[in-house]
Order: structure tokens, then C-alpha cells, then sequence
């Protein structure tokens, strides 16, 4: 093995990712990054369950806290199309279901505009919505700075996980499309 090919194999091997078997020559780092992915969403669902729980509301799944607080989101009604969209969740049966539970614990309410249901925050959802709120500020705040270089660098981690879930989702059709 040549010095180049022992320090490839050295840095492969230092890599922290979930599949070493999908690394690809062509972005390494790209399985690096899916594999913070994977530990990031579960620690960020895991988050949002034990804070709803100390919010008030036990039992509830990420996306239920997700829909919630976007029903709550400018509180302004929405169509269960509107919510799936803005969530990205293809399967609308998922978030129906989410919007059934938090009706059942009043936390959201419908009502028909034509043909169409539109959800809204109830007052008792929207004060869960604000106590949610306040075990933010209390528990996960105080790791922030604040300053603008953080922040900067927030804004800039945001704005490529956008730009990275439409690949994933161009890769997905293409997915569903090919005939390997």
C-alpha cells in the first residue's frame, strides 16, 4: 500500500458513520453527515416528546408536537394538504392522524370551509403551545450564545439541511422510478 492509499484507508477508517459499506468515494463526508442525521433526528424527536411531557401533554409522538405547533404557526387555519406540505410528510394519513389525536385532547379543532376541513389552535392548545415554549427557553436556550456568529452559523446549518432534503427528495422520485 502506497502513502496516498494508507491515508485514505486511515481517514476511512476514522470516519463516524452508520454504513460503512454506503461510504462513496465521491463524498465521504456525505456519510458522515447522514449518519449525524440519523443521531440528530432522534435526539430532536426525543426532545420535543420530553418537552411537550413537561409542557403538560404526555404520550405524544414527534409529529404530533410537529403538527401542533404548526397548526399554532401564525395562527391561521390550515388545510391538512397545507400541513403535510409544509412538513414534508408524504403520507397525509400519518399527520390525519395526528390531527384526530390532538382534537381528542382539544388541543386543536376543525372546522369545513366547503368541502375542504381547515385545523385550527384551540385556546387550550395554544397555551400548551406557549408552556412548550417556556421548557425551551428553561432547558435547551441556555447551550445557545446568542452571538451573531452562532446564530450566522445556525442559519447557514438550516440552509443547507433545506438545500440537502431536496436532493434527498430528487433522489427519492428517482428511486421510485428506477428499474435496477
Amino acid at each position: 500500500m502506497n502513502d496516498k492509499s494508507s491515508r485514505a484507508a486511515a481517514a476511512d477508517s476514522s470516519r463516524i458513520v452508520s454504513s460503512q459499506h454506503l461510504v462513496s468515494a465521491k463524498s465521504p463526508e456525505l456519510s458522515e453527515f447522514e449518519f449525524g442525521l440519523i443521531i440528530a433526528w432522534h435526539a430532536f424527536a426525543r426532545w420535543m416528546m420530553r418537552c411537550m411531557t413537561a409542557a403538560g401533554v404526555k404520550d405524544m409522538t414527534p409529529t404530533d408536537v410537529l403538527v401542533l405547533h404548526h397548526v399554532a404557526h401564525r395562527d391561521t387555519d390550515k388545510r391538512l394538504a397545507d400541513i403535510c406540505f409544509v412538513l414534508n410528510v408524504e403520507d397525509t394519513h400519518v399527520v390525519s392522524y395526528s390531527l384526530r389525536k390532538l382534537a381528542g385532547l382539544g388541543l386543536v379543532q376543525s372546522a369545513k370551509q366547503g368541502k375542504e376541513a381547515f385545523f385550527a389552535v384551540t385556546d387550550k392548545g395554544r397555551e400548551i403551545c406557549l408552556a412548550y415554549r417556556d421548557v425551551r427557553e428553561a432547558c435547551l436556550m441556555p447551550g445557545f450564545t446568542g452571538s451573531a456568529e452562532d446564530n450566522a452559523q445556525i442559519g447557514e446549518l438550516a440552509r443547507l439541511l433545506r438545500t440537502l432534503s431536496g436532493r434527498y427528495d430528487q433522489a427519492a422520485r428517482a428511486a421510485s422510478t428506477s428499474a435496477l
